[in-house]
């Protein structure tokens, strides 16, 4: 899959180097994925929670981090609309949120 906004991902990371290790792990296996469906995913990532328009929210550092992406099959693309501790996440709306967060 091409994983769009790998600086994003790189960006918080800086500022939460501890979210680093999770989150490459995270994009190394996207990266090498060829999903087709939602199930695919959940094959890869179980904890994965599925929204509408494709959306999915991923658990990563022990759940210390959210992550929120929607994905087209079709073109095989991984979009980051969003990433951010925990409680990052409670503040937004994972259906809504765009590239920043809050």
């Amino acid at each position: 899959m091409n994983v769009v906004a790998l600086k994003t991902l790189q960006a918080f990371w800086v500022e939460h180097p501890r979210a680093r290790g999770p989150l490459t792990t995270w994009y190394k296996l996207t990266r090498v994925a060829d999903w087709r469906t939602p199930n695919e995913v959940s094959a890869t990532f179980g904890s994965a929670d599925f929204l509408a328009d494709n959306r999915i929210v991923f658990d990563i550092g022990g759940n210390n981090y959210r992550l929120v992406v929607r994905i087209s099959y079709r073109f095989k693309q991984v979009l980051v609309k969003f990433v951010g501790t925990h409680a990052d996440y409670d503040a937004i709306d994972a259906a809504t949120v765009g590239w920043r967060k809050p």
